[in-house]
């Protein structure tokens, strides 16, 4: 089965595993590379080097509401046998369609400059690769991890994927152990709180590179992908493990992502040059060693080629869904890799467009989670296995602060206070 082709018999195994009670993970996986990509990286050193552990809650609160939102997501993909595009291109007519797939794409291109900025800048600090090429480097291998997915199908390619999750975890996490961080510090920024318009920006962009919208969208392809469509007691089987990827998953991503914050907090917090991805890097080996100043480059280098590969699948999801049409691989890969280049190419901050390319994110995800709560809170969609008034409650409550808070960053970016 390939990443762009039609799902084919892929899931036909699944009754029988289902049957001996193994609970089927991976997609969840792949779809929490979102969370843990170059983007995420930037905004948490950010904040933790700026604030030191102020922002402790976003990260947390963040990482409840992508538990809540990707199991839902990949609940549609389950009950109804449609990805959350495909689903609403039924209910919309041709104009809306265009409109919401235009936007979508901005997002993916957004979503794609963090990623391969992520994954250039990583090149550069361990092998001295220029920008440019190592932002082509990066585009090509991800190219080669979606030529896998097609050729020999999803199962490989979440084993590949799973395995860089592995190694951006160890990469980011290994810090934590020579420098443990303070634990009042980090219990403390627990209580939701501000400090100043600065950290309200850094607060969006971290809920932008954690609830990511391509991440909605495909979670609920690659359930449908991997399981097909099913009815009855093998359905609420599949609901059931489906509960145990997504926790999983985002248990993993959360605690990286968590990680990276404390280790800036502990270790960058006043250094001038812990708010840049090389900064940090630099300030990493200076304070805790080379070897984990190494690991941390390695992990920054793994996020980026696996969270573009995932991030190109998605925009292929959105496109098919939305518009049922197929592009070549190579040309899907270059739209999306087009800006980021560009942006290695005029030489700008690659840190500072990494922070605001997760703002960016921030903006299209109501596009993704508006739909999604609304499509399982309708039983003519979901049957049975309709959202209850508690779930439907929760998410209108993530889809709202959500929305809040992008409101509030219109108002600081137009009245110049960000």
């Amino acid at each position: 089965m390939g990443l762009l082709d039609s799902p084919t018999g892929a899931a036909r195994s699944t009754t029988s595993r289902l049957r001996s009670g193994v609970a089927l993970l991976g997609p969840a996986f792949v779809a929490a590379i979102a969370y843990v990509d170059p983007g995420n990286v930037a905004t948490n050193v950010a904040a933790g080097a700026t604030y030191g552990y102020l922002l402790v809650w976003v990260i947390v609160a963040a990482n409840a509401m992508a538990f809540l939102v990707q199991y839902l997501s990949a609940k549609l993909g389950l009950v109804t046998g449609r990805s959350l595009p495909e689903a609403l291109r039924e209910r919309l007519p041709r104009a809306a369609r265009l409109g919401y797939w235009a936007q979508a794409e901005l997002v993916a291109m957004a979503t794609d400059l963090a990623e391969v900025l992520g994954g250039a800048i990583a090149l550069r600090i361990l092998f001295d690769v220029p920008l440019l090429l190592g932002g082509v480097i990066t585009g090509v291998v991800s190219l080669g991890l979606l030529a896998m997915q097609n050729r020999y199908g999803q199962r490989p390619f979440e084993r590949a994927i799973t395995g860089l999750l592995g190694v951006i975890a160890l990469g980011f996490m290994a810090g934590l152990v020579v420098e443990p961080p303070s634990a009042s510090g980090a219990l403390g920024g627990l209580a939701p709180r501000f400090a100043g318009t600065e950290s309200v920006l850094l607060a969006a962009g971290m809920l932008g590179a954690t609830v990511m919208p391509h991440a909605v969208y495909v979670h609920s392809a690659l359930a449908r992908d991997r399981h097909g469509r099913r009815r009855g007691p093998l359905l609420q089987r599949l609901l059931d493990a489906n509960k145990v990827d997504v926790g999983a998953a985002m248990l993993l991503a959360g605690a990286v992502n968590l990680a990276i914050l404390l280790l800036a907090a502990s270790a960058l917090q006043g250094s001038e040059t812990g708010e840049s991805l090389e900064g940090a890097h630099a300030a990493v080996s200076a304070n805790l060693g080379p070897a984990v100043g190494l690991l941390f480059a390695v992990g920054l280098l793994a996020s980026g080629l696996s969270s573009t590969a995932v991030g190109c699948y998605a925009g292929a999801v959105v496109m098919d869904g939305l518009l049922r049409r197929r592009i070549p691989l190579f040309a899907r890969r270059l739209i999306t890799l087009l800006p980021a280049l560009a942006v290695l190419a005029l030489g700008l901050d690659p840190t500072r467009a990494l922070v605001l390319s997760q703002v960016v994110l921030s903006f299209g995800i109501p596009f993704a989670l508006v739909p999604l709560v609304v499509l399982t809170a309708r039983r003519d969609v979901m049957g049975r296995h309709v959202n209850g008034r508690g779930v439907t409650a929760a998410a209108v409550a993530v889809a709202a602060a959500v929305v809040a808070l992008n409101v509030a960053l219109v108002y600081l970016t137009a009245t110049g206070q960000s």
